[in-house]
């Protein structure tokens, strides 16, 4: 079979140049051709359309601009920056990702370089946040100043600056503003000339607490701690994966395999290797069989342990036990180890816009706060002194009632800029929640923790497919209902509807309430309450 579209056009410019400076100084057209639209993507840039203006035959083209933003964690210096480039040539607003990053929408070609030159000039960059190589590595937000979350969220940081792609062109094009000399014999040390066959993701998670949802990455590290709390290593995953097809039985969500135990000093060279065999054995054939977890998935876990053995050079020690009994963010106050404190805050689907925009920033501002960033698409504020917290508590009094099925909730950014989007998620879900608490209060649920997570398309950004409730887009304004996950992410949920319109959701979901109300044993969980009533998982 031969290599993509994809493919072909990674091979003509290895370096990732092609035409993006020519492209920028054309004032005349507001997009990229197909070739330049692709290098942007290891930019970190994505070429949209407001689907909503499409509808009223007013095209335009957009675009988004994912910052990467190392273990989620940015000085207030830097947040406000961001906060003023979103103000000045975006939306207005903010998006929090499940990688832990912020990225701009609305952007247009004719700012893209004044937003990229103003992420570098504050120490940041969007370099490698989209395209086939490695993502950001996201890692336990806190709790802050925590030796253990210090330890790991530092080899989180390692790995990610350790498989960063090494093109120079990023810098001339963004930071010097000059025209890369081509070079069609580049080869990148690390990904090749062709760089990955899909993109690449690693979370690092210590239990109990599983909020990186680690069995959905290509390559995971589970903390192991010695009864004392010294860090001995990581547990090894490899092979989970969220995105699907529909009407394609060969394309599936998967779950991570446990592939062995490593030391801390190994943490990095074991990366570099999963990365690799990925770029070596993965499908450049065909994009919808190109994740690792469809190598794991047919070649199996001892080939995969034997060809790790082999490329890292020494023996993986058999996996050590633990547990993981939850997920999510811990919301509210917390003491850090320095006396101070800091808040953990919702951001509902993720999107600071509005008043809560304004307010964070002149929280962030005169006080000077640290911020770190979920992959619940939630923040933290952080080294919070004792005596501005009664302030900070009033400021943030809007935002601090939130019912647990809220708080529980995520979803991906969808329509109207997605282009992969079938139907909505985060405009949607808001509104689906404030009628499915209502539900909750009249069968005296409304204390209980239900995760509902809404994908606008089977691709599975959101990581539906681990929630006790996932909504997948089928078509505009119809859904999948996915059923069974577990508290502590670790089990994949099952189909159980394939196509319930919007309208009719609330009233689906509240009969399955209703019936989870009366037949549930005593402290059972939603999704544990499916898979033992429904008989379908």
């Amino acid at each position: 079979m031969s290599l993509t579209s994809v493919e072909q056009i990674k091979q003509q410019d290895p370096t990732l140049a092609g035409r993006i400076t020519v492209e920028l100084a054309d004032a005349a057209s507001d997009r990229f051709d197909e070739a330049d639209t692709q290098y942007l993507k290891f930019h970190g840039i994505y070429q949209q359309f407001d689907r909503d203006m499409r509808k009223r035959a007013q095209e335009k083209t957009f675009f988004m601009v994912r910052v990467r933003i190392p273990a989620g964690a940015l000085t207030a210096q830097q947040y406000i920056v961001l906060d003023t480039l979103a103000t000045h040539y975006g939306n207005g607003t903010l998006r929090i990702t499940t990688r832990q990053d912020l990225q701009f929408h609305g952007v247009t070609k004719s700012n893209l370089r004044a937003v990229v030159a103003g992420i570098n000039a504050v120490g940041l960059s969007t370099l490698g946040t989209c395209g086939d190589v490695n993502r950001a590595v996201v890692a336990p937000p806190g709790p802050t100043g925590d030796r253990l979350v210090v330890q790991v969220r530092e080899h989180a940081i390692q790995v990610g600056r350790a498989l960063m792609l090494s093109t120079v062109a990023y810098q001339d094009i963004w930071v010097r503003g000059v025209q890369p000399e081509p070079n069609r014999d580049f080869t990148d040390p690390l990904y090749g000339r062709g760089y990955l066959p899909r993109k690449f993701k690693i979370g690092f998670a210590i239990p109990p607490v599983n909020d990186v949802d680690i069995f959905s990455q290509c390559c995971g590290f589970i903390a192991i701690v010695s009864g004392t709390g010294q860090l001995r290593g990581y547990n090894v995953v490899v092979g989970g994966g969220m995105g699907r097809s529909h009407g394609n039985p060969a394309t599936f969500p998967r779950l991570g395999d446990i592939v062995g135990f490593v030391p801390t000093e190994k943490v990095v060279e074991v990366a570099r290797a999963i990365l690799m065999i990925h770029r070596d054995f993965g499908d450049r054939t065909n994009r919808r069989h190109a994740r690792l977890k469809y190598v794991l998935a047919e070649r199996g876990v001892e080939w995969l342990r034997a060809e790790l053995q082999r490329r890292a050079g020494f023996t993986l020690g058999e996996p050590e036990p633990f547990k993981f009994d939850q997920q999510g963010d811990r919301f509210g106050w917390g003491e850090q180890a320095d006396g101070r404190f800091f808040y953990w805050l919702f951001v509902e689907t993720g999107r600071i816009t509005g008043e809560l925009k304004g307010v964070l920033r002149h929280i962030i501002e005169k006080f000077g706060l640290d911020v770190r960033l979920t992959p619940a698409c939630n923040l933290i504020l952080c080294n919070i002194n004792p005596a501005d917290r009664p302030v900070i508590e009033h400021l943030l009094s809007r935002w601090t009632q939130i019912s647990p099925l809220r708080l529980a909730s995520g979803a991906c950014v969808a329509l109207p800029t997605c282009t992969q989007a079938l139907a909505e998620a985060e405009r949607f879900l808001p509104r689906l929640i404030s009628q499915l608490e209502k539900v909750v209060q009249n069968l005296a649920l409304a204390n209980e923790q239900i995760t509902i997570r809404i994908s606008g398309c089977p691709n599975g950004c959101s990581r539906p497919y681990t929630a006790e409730i996932g909504l997948v887009g089928r078509t505009p304004g119809h859904y999948q209902i996915w059923l069974g996950g577990n508290v502590a992410n670790t089990r994949l949920n099952k189909l159980w509807r394939d196509k319930v319109a919007e309208t009719e959701l609330p009233n689906v979901l509240g009969e399955l309430l209703k019936r989870f109300r009366t037949e549930r044993f005593a402290g059972e969980r939603f999704g544990d309450w499916a898979v033992r009533a429904l008989q379908f998982l």
